[in-house]
């Protein structure tokens, strides 16, 4: 008994120890994710400040046009890209093949971004950050069905402590009064504010699936030449009068540039994130980036600062570690068919023919030893 005893004992410290070295060796790879993902949610912010000024300092409401500007960088960097490639690279086998997908996907991309800017003329900025969290649960469901994730319970309550800090932001900025915007129809924006989740859900899931299996560059060249045009043609026929009323000085263009500039970073940057991690795992992160904008929203336009915003961020930064603290595993792979593929059949026959003959020589020697 004392010697089952004490195995045991040893036992549950080695395992101990091995977590412990599990641990370590995954703290780097942490640390460098969650440094990945604040440095997105900081772009995030900087198109944020950016659009404020336009719209409270030179009364310039063109969100198809800041998006065109986007992907006309994205499209000039990464189509041009795929323009150079020979073989099934080539830009031209993968409109072929996948053409008509990545029109959809670019289709749905650019009604993400005007979707949500449209909900602020009809709802309020907190209605909308409570509800742009929406799109976590989606992706989470998208993931198990499309991607195979299978998440385990630590990660569902590291997602309910995210959408803690999202609430307690929230709270902070009623405390604070900070809850301007329109709410002439809430019920209309607030839809808006839903269907834009779930189109960036839609997005980031083919994000995933795109640079997991073909290439971040064939993802962004396809996105920036789709959306230039879905957003050059949507803009022409919704902004016209709102463009030839800008009144164009070095500030504008500075400020038109930093949001094309942030936004480009932005989409050149979350697929390397993505890559590490996942869809999930990175808009998680980026629940961070209204608390930044706030932050920089006290210097620049004087919003009153409440200590409920450190509180959530440290909830949201909490919430984001817990859930990369430990992977989310794929599905395992279905049953394979009776007849295995000819690849494997290729190999199989090259094996069948090393055992028979091992099988013969086997009943040579039986032979002798019976003679």
């Amino acid at each position: 008994p004392h010697s089952k005893l004490s195995f045991s004992v040893c036992e549950a410290a080695l395992q101990q120890l091995t977590r412990f070295h599990l641990l370590q060796a995954q703290t780097p790879q942490l640390a460098k994710t969650l440094v990945m993902g604040q440095g997105l949610a900081v772009l995030i912010c900087g198109t944020a400040i950016s659009s404020q000024y336009l719209a409270a300092d030179f009364q310039v409401d063109t969100p198809m046009l800041q998006s065109f500007l986007n992907y006309l960088l994205l499209c000039s960097t990464y189509t041009s890209m795929l323009l150079c490639r020979t073989g099934d690279g080539n830009i031209l086998q993968i409109l072929k093949r996948r053409g008509w997908k990545y029109l959809l996907l670019g289709l749905v991309d650019v009604e993400a971004n005007y979707t949500v800017v449209k909900a602020y003329q009809y709802t309020t900025i907190t209605s909308v950050q409570m509800l742009d969290s929406f799109v976590i649960p989606v992706l989470m469901l998208l993931s198990w069905w499309i991607l195979k994730t299978r998440y385990r319970p630590v990660h569902y309550l590291a997602v309910c402590v995210c959408l803690l800090g999202v609430g307690t932001m929230v709270g902070a900025d009623l405390l604070a009064g900070r809850d301007p915007g329109s709410s002439s129809n809430i019920l209309l924006g607030d839809g808006l504010v839903l269907l834009s989740a779930t189109l960036y859900a839609v997005s980031n899931v083919s994000q995933e699936y795109t640079v997991k299996n073909l290439s971040r560059e064939e993802f962004l060249g396809m996105v920036g030449l789709f959306g230039a045009i879905i957003s050059s043609v949507q803009m022409v026929v919704l902004e016209r009068q709102e463009i030839s009323a800008i009144v164009w000085s070095w500030e504008v263009g500075l400020l038109f540039s930093a949001y094309a500039l942030c936004m480009y970073g932005l989409y050149s940057c979350m697929p390397v994130v993505i890559q590490r991690t996942s869809a999930t795992s990175v808009n998680l992160s980026l629940l961070t980036a209204d608390i930044f904008s706030l932050f920089c929203g006290i210097f620049l336009f004087q919003y009153n600062f409440s200590g409920l915003y450190l509180l959530s961020l440290v909830v949201i930064l909490i919430g984001f570690i817990a859930f990369n603290a430990v992977p989310t595993p794929a599905a395992p792979p279905s049953s394979p068919p009776s007849s295995p593929p000819s690849s494997l059949c290729e190999e199989g026959g090259a094996g069948d023919g090393r055992e028979d003959g091992e099988q013969g020589e086997r009943e040579q020697r039986g032979k002798d030893t019976r003679l």
